[in-house]
């Protein structure tokens, strides 16, 4: 989320695209970013998914929230949460996600130890539209680092950061510019 807002600062996206970070809202109320966000000035919100019974009415008030900013683009960042086909429809075609594996291999969770074990020899991050099949949507950018003997899944997953870092707001602005 900071490499996105920062990118969004940096590259003038306003000025040069008539696009701009309108808010960062989490479902988790102790968030790290909402602060971040907050001390850039951002508008936060949170819509805490504990507080509601069923997914879909948690993504009902999520919905109302987002639709609130009017954003143009809804960028989900280390949101850890299935998504139902409903609020995937609401957002069609401008529903994005990063995902911390080279797709189509490795959907889902614990990436690193997977391609680790399946001694692969890279591995990366893609940038992908959201559908409701799982890390399944068009690939929009993709980044690559060596899997390096003596990998762990935490060395491996801080290169990959630092990757997801540069590609992800690098996918977002040429989406923005279209």
């Amino acid at each position: 989320m900071l490499a996105i807002a920062d990118a969004a600062r940096a590259g003038r996206w306003e000025q040069r695209h008539g696009a701009r970070v309108a808010a960062v809202i989490s479902n988790r109320p102790d968030a790290g970013g909402l602060l971040l966000a907050s001390q850039r000035g951002l508008p936060t919100a949170v819509v805490d998914h504990t507080a509601y019974p069923q997914r879909e009415a948690f993504e009902a008030a999520l919905s109302a929230e987002i639709d609130r900013f009017g954003p143009s683009l809804v960028v989900l960042a280390g949101f850890m949460r299935i998504l139902t086909p409903g609020f995937v429809a609401r957002y069609e075609g401008r529903l994005v996600n990063i995902h911390p594996s080279l797709l189509p291999a490795f959907p889902g969770l614990h990436t690193h130890r997977r391609a680790i074990e399946a001694g692969c020899r890279f591995a990366g991050c893609t940038v992908h539209r959201v559908t409701t099949e799982l890390d399944h949507g068009e690939y929009l950018d993709q980044a690559v680092v060596p899997v390096l003997p003596g990998d762990t899944p935490e060395s491996l997953a801080a290169r990959v950061l630092c990757l997801e870092h540069q590609i992800y707001p690098r996918a977002i602005e040429r989406l923005v510019s279209a």
